[in-house]
Protein backbone atom coordinates (compact mmCIF):
# COMPACT_ATOMS: atom_id res chain seq x y z
CA UNK A 1 0.00 0.00 0.00
CA UNK A 2 3.07 1.77 0.29
CA UNK A 3 4.18 2.61 -2.54
CA UNK A 4 0.62 3.64 -4.00
CA UNK A 5 0.51 6.11 -1.76
CA UNK A 6 3.53 7.69 -2.44
CA UNK A 7 2.20 7.19 -6.54
CA UNK A 8 -0.62 9.16 -5.27
CA UNK A 9 1.21 11.71 -3.93
CA UNK A 10 3.85 12.33 -6.85
CA UNK A 11 0.64 12.06 -8.91
CA UNK A 12 -1.39 14.72 -7.02
CA UNK A 13 2.22 17.04 -7.07
CA UNK A 14 2.43 16.43 -10.87
CA UNK A 15 -1.07 17.55 -11.30
CA UNK A 16 -0.96 20.67 -9.21
CA UNK A 17 2.79 21.54 -11.15
CA UNK A 18 1.05 21.11 -14.36
CA UNK A 19 -1.95 23.42 -13.36
CA UNK A 20 0.78 25.95 -11.68
CA UNK A 21 2.36 25.90 -14.82
CA UNK A 22 -0.47 26.55 -16.81
CA UNK A 23 -1.54 29.72 -15.20
CA UNK A 24 2.00 31.04 -15.57
CA UNK A 25 1.69 30.06 -19.31
CA UNK A 26 -1.36 32.31 -19.21
CA UNK A 27 -0.06 35.20 -17.32
CA UNK A 28 2.83 35.49 -19.74
CA UNK A 29 0.71 34.99 -23.19
CA UNK A 30 -1.86 37.16 -22.40
CA UNK A 31 -0.34 39.99 -22.23
CA UNK A 32 1.79 39.15 -25.02
CA UNK A 33 -1.34 38.69 -26.68
CA UNK A 34 -2.38 41.92 -25.75
CA UNK A 35 0.83 43.50 -26.76
CA UNK A 36 0.66 42.99 -30.86
CA UNK A 37 -2.44 44.55 -31.48
CA UNK A 38 -1.01 47.97 -29.62
CA UNK A 39 1.62 47.21 -31.20
CA UNK A 40 0.58 47.36 -34.50
CA UNK A 41 -2.05 50.14 -33.35
CA UNK A 42 1.09 51.99 -33.35
CA UNK A 43 2.33 50.98 -36.64
CA UNK A 44 -1.05 52.20 -38.14
CA UNK A 45 -0.63 55.59 -36.56
CA UNK A 46 3.09 56.31 -37.45
CA UNK A 47 2.46 55.57 -40.91
CA UNK A 48 -0.99 57.70 -40.86
CA UNK A 49 0.19 60.80 -43.13
CA UNK A 50 0.86 63.98 -41.55
CA UNK A 51 -1.13 66.54 -43.42
CA UNK A 52 1.35 69.10 -45.45
CA UNK A 53 1.13 72.58 -44.07
CA UNK A 54 -0.69 75.08 -46.25
CA UNK A 55 2.02 78.07 -47.01
CA UNK A 56 1.15 81.71 -48.83
CA UNK A 57 3.55 83.10 -50.62
CA UNK A 58 4.11 85.69 -52.47
CA UNK A 59 4.42 85.46 -56.47
CA UNK A 60 5.51 88.77 -58.34
CA UNK A 61 4.55 89.17 -62.17
CA UNK A 62 4.87 92.21 -64.09
CA UNK A 63 5.23 94.51 -61.00
CA UNK A 64 1.88 92.90 -59.38
CA UNK A 65 2.65 90.92 -56.54
CA UNK A 66 -0.23 87.99 -55.74
CA UNK A 67 -0.73 85.93 -52.61
CA UNK A 68 -0.93 82.44 -53.24
CA UNK A 69 -1.72 79.25 -50.87
CA UNK A 70 -0.66 75.99 -51.73
CA UNK A 71 0.39 72.69 -49.48
CA UNK A 72 4.05 72.96 -48.75
CA UNK A 73 4.74 69.28 -50.76
CA UNK A 74 3.22 70.59 -53.91
CA UNK A 75 5.72 70.67 -57.12
CA UNK A 76 6.70 73.55 -58.92
CA UNK A 77 5.05 71.95 -61.85
CA UNK A 78 1.56 71.83 -60.20
CA UNK A 79 2.46 75.49 -58.70
CA UNK A 80 3.10 76.56 -62.49
CA UNK A 81 -0.60 74.86 -63.30
CA UNK A 82 -2.33 77.09 -59.90
CA UNK A 83 -0.58 80.49 -61.44
CA UNK A 84 -1.82 79.83 -65.23
CA UNK A 85 -5.21 80.03 -63.83
CA UNK A 86 -4.32 82.99 -61.77
CA UNK A 87 -2.36 85.41 -63.84
CA UNK A 88 -3.11 83.93 -67.58
CA UNK A 89 0.85 82.77 -68.52
CA UNK A 90 1.02 78.99 -69.76
CA UNK A 91 2.82 76.37 -67.74
CA UNK A 92 5.54 76.42 -70.86
CA UNK A 93 5.76 80.33 -71.25
CA UNK A 94 6.79 80.38 -67.16
CA UNK A 95 10.17 80.42 -65.14
CA UNK A 96 10.07 80.84 -61.93
CA UNK A 97 13.00 82.07 -59.84
CA UNK A 98 13.77 81.76 -55.94
CA UNK A 99 17.23 81.53 -54.92
CA UNK A 100 17.73 80.54 -58.84
CA UNK A 101 15.63 79.11 -61.33
CA UNK A 102 13.08 76.40 -60.11
CA UNK A 103 13.03 72.92 -61.60
CA UNK A 104 9.36 71.53 -62.20
CA UNK A 105 9.86 68.00 -60.14
CA UNK A 106 11.19 70.03 -56.87
CA UNK A 107 8.58 70.64 -54.22
CA UNK A 108 8.29 73.69 -52.47
CA UNK A 109 9.40 72.84 -49.01
CA UNK A 110 12.31 71.01 -50.49
CA UNK A 111 13.58 74.20 -52.81
CA UNK A 112 13.75 76.12 -48.97
CA UNK A 113 10.17 77.84 -49.73
CA UNK A 114 8.53 78.65 -46.99
CA UNK A 115 5.64 81.00 -45.31
CA UNK A 116 6.19 84.70 -46.67
CA UNK A 117 8.62 83.55 -49.78
CA UNK A 118 8.77 85.84 -52.33
CA UNK A 119 8.86 84.05 -55.83
CA UNK A 120 9.90 85.98 -59.28
CA UNK A 121 7.68 84.92 -62.26
CA UNK A 122 8.86 85.57 -65.53
CA UNK A 123 7.11 84.62 -68.62
CA UNK A 124 4.58 86.15 -71.48
CA UNK A 125 1.08 85.04 -72.01
CA UNK A 126 -0.41 83.70 -75.55
CA UNK A 127 -1.93 87.22 -76.06
CA UNK A 128 1.46 89.13 -75.49
CA UNK A 129 3.00 87.16 -77.66
CA UNK A 130 0.62 87.37 -80.27
CA UNK A 131 0.56 90.95 -79.92
CA UNK A 132 4.10 91.59 -81.04
CA UNK A 133 2.95 90.83 -84.55
CA UNK A 134 0.48 92.86 -84.43
CA UNK A 135 -2.25 90.70 -86.19
CA UNK A 136 -4.94 91.97 -87.95
CA UNK A 137 -7.89 90.95 -89.55
CA UNK A 138 -6.74 92.18 -92.82
CA UNK A 139 -3.66 90.71 -92.60
CA UNK A 140 -5.66 87.11 -91.21
CA UNK A 141 -7.39 87.55 -94.70
CA UNK A 142 -3.76 88.14 -96.49
CA UNK A 143 -2.46 85.75 -94.68
CA UNK A 144 -5.29 83.16 -95.64
CA UNK A 145 -5.05 84.38 -99.52
CA UNK A 146 -1.07 83.54 -99.51
CA UNK A 147 -1.86 80.26 -98.39
CA UNK A 148 -3.87 79.22 -101.02
CA UNK A 149 -1.61 80.39 -103.43
CA UNK A 150 1.76 78.67 -104.59
CA UNK A 151 3.43 82.03 -105.17
CA UNK A 152 6.80 82.56 -103.64
CA UNK A 153 6.76 84.51 -100.08
CA UNK A 154 8.66 87.48 -101.99
CA UNK A 155 6.49 87.78 -104.73
CA UNK A 156 3.24 87.34 -102.50
CA UNK A 157 1.52 90.86 -101.65
CA UNK A 158 1.63 90.90 -98.11
CA UNK A 159 5.56 90.88 -98.02
CA UNK A 160 6.26 93.08 -101.31
CA UNK A 161 4.92 96.19 -99.10
CA UNK A 162 8.44 95.44 -97.19
CA UNK A 163 10.42 94.35 -99.78
CA UNK A 164 9.70 96.58 -102.22
CA UNK A 165 11.50 99.11 -100.03
CA UNK A 166 14.76 97.49 -100.28
CA UNK A 167 17.82 96.36 -98.40
CA UNK A 168 17.99 98.26 -95.35
CA UNK A 169 21.23 100.22 -95.18
CA UNK A 170 22.28 98.39 -91.66
CA UNK A 171 21.47 94.87 -92.20
CA UNK A 172 24.02 92.13 -91.97
CA UNK A 173 25.85 91.10 -94.53
CA UNK A 174 24.37 88.01 -95.89
CA UNK A 175 25.54 84.23 -98.06
CA UNK A 176 23.87 82.63 -100.20
CA UNK A 177 24.19 78.62 -100.22
CA UNK A 178 26.50 78.38 -97.04
CA UNK A 179 25.44 77.56 -93.70
CA UNK A 180 27.53 78.94 -90.38
CA UNK A 181 26.76 78.92 -87.04
CA UNK A 182 24.94 81.51 -84.92
CA UNK A 183 27.20 84.85 -84.81
CA UNK A 184 28.35 85.81 -81.04
CA UNK A 185 26.13 89.12 -81.63
CA UNK A 186 22.55 89.58 -81.80
CA UNK A 187 21.36 89.27 -85.70
CA UNK A 188 20.18 93.43 -86.77
CA UNK A 189 19.57 95.55 -89.35
CA UNK A 190 16.15 93.19 -90.18
CA UNK A 191 12.92 94.16 -90.82
CA UNK A 192 8.81 93.13 -89.48
CA UNK A 193 5.92 93.47 -91.50
CA UNK A 194 5.84 97.05 -90.33
CA UNK A 195 9.15 98.09 -91.59
CA UNK A 196 10.06 98.77 -88.43
CA UNK A 197 13.98 97.20 -87.48
CA UNK A 198 13.99 93.90 -85.69
CA UNK A 199 16.95 92.28 -84.36
CA UNK A 200 17.01 88.36 -82.45
CA UNK A 201 19.27 87.62 -79.74
CA UNK A 202 19.97 83.41 -78.43
CA UNK A 203 20.06 83.24 -75.18
CA UNK A 204 20.73 79.52 -75.57
CA UNK A 205 20.95 79.13 -71.42
CA UNK A 206 18.03 80.26 -70.42
CA UNK A 207 16.04 78.84 -73.70
CA UNK A 208 14.65 81.97 -75.37
CA UNK A 209 14.72 84.01 -78.30
CA UNK A 210 14.56 87.48 -77.59
CA UNK A 211 12.94 89.57 -80.49
CA UNK A 212 13.49 93.34 -79.86
CA UNK A 213 11.68 96.23 -81.84
CA UNK A 214 12.25 99.93 -81.21
CA UNK A 215 9.35 100.05 -78.65
CA UNK A 216 9.48 96.72 -76.44
CA UNK A 217 11.88 93.21 -76.38
CA UNK A 218 9.72 90.49 -75.92
CA UNK A 219 11.68 87.30 -74.33
CA UNK A 220 10.46 84.56 -76.44
CA UNK A 221 11.07 81.02 -75.11
CA UNK A 222 12.11 78.61 -77.81
CA UNK A 223 9.10 76.39 -77.04
CA UNK A 224 6.48 78.42 -77.53
CA UNK A 225 7.52 78.97 -81.19
CA UNK A 226 5.60 76.41 -83.43
CA UNK A 227 7.23 76.96 -86.63
CA UNK A 228 9.76 78.81 -88.61
CA UNK A 229 9.43 78.82 -92.56
CA UNK A 230 11.80 80.77 -94.73
CA UNK A 231 12.57 80.95 -98.19
CA UNK A 232 14.91 83.27 -100.24
CA UNK A 233 14.41 86.22 -101.50
CA UNK A 234 14.20 86.44 -105.43
CA UNK A 235 16.78 88.73 -106.66
CA UNK A 236 18.72 88.82 -103.45
CA UNK A 237 19.24 85.08 -102.69
CA UNK A 238 21.64 85.34 -100.10
CA UNK A 239 18.86 86.82 -97.62
CA UNK A 240 15.56 85.39 -96.42
CA UNK A 241 11.50 86.15 -95.38
CA UNK A 242 11.74 84.08 -92.63
CA UNK A 243 8.23 83.94 -90.61
CA UNK A 244 8.11 82.63 -86.64
CA UNK A 245 4.85 80.79 -85.88
CA UNK A 246 4.08 82.07 -82.18
CA UNK A 247 0.32 79.96 -82.28
CA UNK A 248 -1.60 77.91 -83.78
CA UNK A 249 -2.46 79.11 -86.96
CA UNK A 250 -0.30 80.96 -90.15
CA UNK A 251 -1.93 84.24 -89.07
CA UNK A 252 0.30 84.05 -86.15
CA UNK A 253 3.45 84.33 -87.84
CA UNK A 254 5.84 87.03 -87.02
CA UNK A 255 7.21 88.22 -90.51
CA UNK A 256 11.15 89.40 -90.61
CA UNK A 257 12.93 90.35 -93.72
CA UNK A 258 16.16 90.24 -94.94
CA UNK A 259 17.64 87.16 -92.57
CA UNK A 260 21.26 86.85 -93.86
CA UNK A 261 20.78 83.38 -95.94
CA UNK A 262 23.90 81.44 -94.17
CA UNK A 263 22.20 81.75 -90.57
CA UNK A 264 18.64 79.93 -91.35
CA UNK A 265 19.69 76.73 -90.49
CA UNK A 266 21.30 77.49 -87.32
CA UNK A 267 18.04 79.40 -86.01
CA UNK A 268 16.22 76.42 -87.21
CA UNK A 269 18.67 74.22 -85.24
CA UNK A 270 18.41 76.53 -82.47
CA UNK A 271 15.11 76.92 -81.90
CA UNK A 272 13.18 74.12 -83.17
CA UNK A 273 16.17 71.46 -82.52
CA UNK A 274 18.58 69.88 -84.96
CA UNK A 275 15.46 66.64 -84.99
CA UNK A 276 13.22 69.24 -86.51
CA UNK A 277 12.57 68.25 -90.41
CA UNK A 278 13.18 71.39 -92.36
Amino acid sequence: MEPVGMDATTTLETVSSLEQNCVTEEKVDKPSDCKIPKTESGDCENKAETPSEVIEVKVVYNKNKYNVNAPSNTTIADFKKQLQGLVGVPVSMQKLMYKGLLQDNQTLISSGITKGAKIMLVGSTLNDVLAVSYVTKQDVAEAEKAASTKEPLSKQKIHRKVLDKGIPDDVMPGIKSKNESLPPVPLSGMLNKHSGKVRLTFKLEADQLWLSTKERTEKLPMGSIKNIVSEPIEGHEEYHVMGLQLGPTEASRYWIYWVPAQYIEAIKNAVLGQWQLF
